[in-house]
């Protein structure tokens, strides 16, 4: 069962709430997929029921189709946030940590093209695995944090915040015009290129800067 942690010592009494995702939030992916520039952020949410430790072995859906690794940045909330603007947003976010936006990319494509909803693709249970989050008892550059993926000892994605359409700070506050965010609700800040598919057997390392947090997993 998945709780969140903290990489330090210190406890994380912080419930499970829901997971916000932004897709599209960088321009190389939207292109590596062929899909246009959102104009303002395109939003979407996992249930708690996505949610699983990274360190635990990924299951793969049987006889869902392609399931593609998607690495990101994901922002803790420790604060209620409603039509919260960009300065409120600092001192509400708990935690840095990672997270694996599994996706169903077979199905995600038919569901675009009937215009249905992606949660079937984007929200099965174990969908979101989360990495321990960093403690935040100080305030990080946001728009110079970066976070690398390895698959098999390949580098497969490297994101930095400097690249993304809609900056931390403001697209939190975004999300909150839209969802009140309550403590323990997650963000996924979205992926950047180099997104493919799983296996079974294959190794997954993730880091976040050089030395903040590190993380494995595989594919059962």
């Amino acid at each position: 069962m998945y709780r969140h942690r903290y990489t330090c010592s210190s406890e994380c009494d912080l419930p499970l709430g829901k997971i916000v995702c932004v897709g599209r939030n960088y321009a190389a992916h939207a292109a590596e997929l062929d899909n246009p520039i959102p104009e303002e952020p395109l939003l979407f949410i996992k249930p708690a029921t996505a949610a699983v430790p990274m360190a635990e072995p990924i299951h793969l859906p049987a006889g869902r189709g392609s399931c593609h690794f998607e690495g990101e940045l994901a922002l803790l909330i420790g604060e209620r946030l409603t039509s919260a603007n960009p300065a409120d947003i600092p001192g509400a976010i708990a935690g840095l940590g990672l997270a694996l936006d599994l996706t169903l990319r077979d199905l995600q494509s038919k569901l675009k093209t009937d215009g249905h909803p992606w949660e079937k693709a984007k929200a099965f249970d174990g969908a979101c695995p989360l990495s321990p989050f960093v403690k935040l008892d100080w305030l990080p550059d946001w728009d110079a944090l970066t976070f690398t993926l390895w698959l098999n000892d390949e580098i497969r994605q490297r994101g930095k915040t400097a690249h993304m359409l809609t900056p931390i700070l403001d697209l939190t506050a975004y999300i909150s015009s839209y969802f009140t965010l309550e403590p323990g609700d997650v963000i996924l800040t979205g992926t950047p290129a180099g997104v493919g598919e799983l296996l079974h057997g294959d190794r997954l390392i993730l880091q976040l800067e050089e030395d903040w947090l590190r993380v494995e997993t595989r594919v059962a």
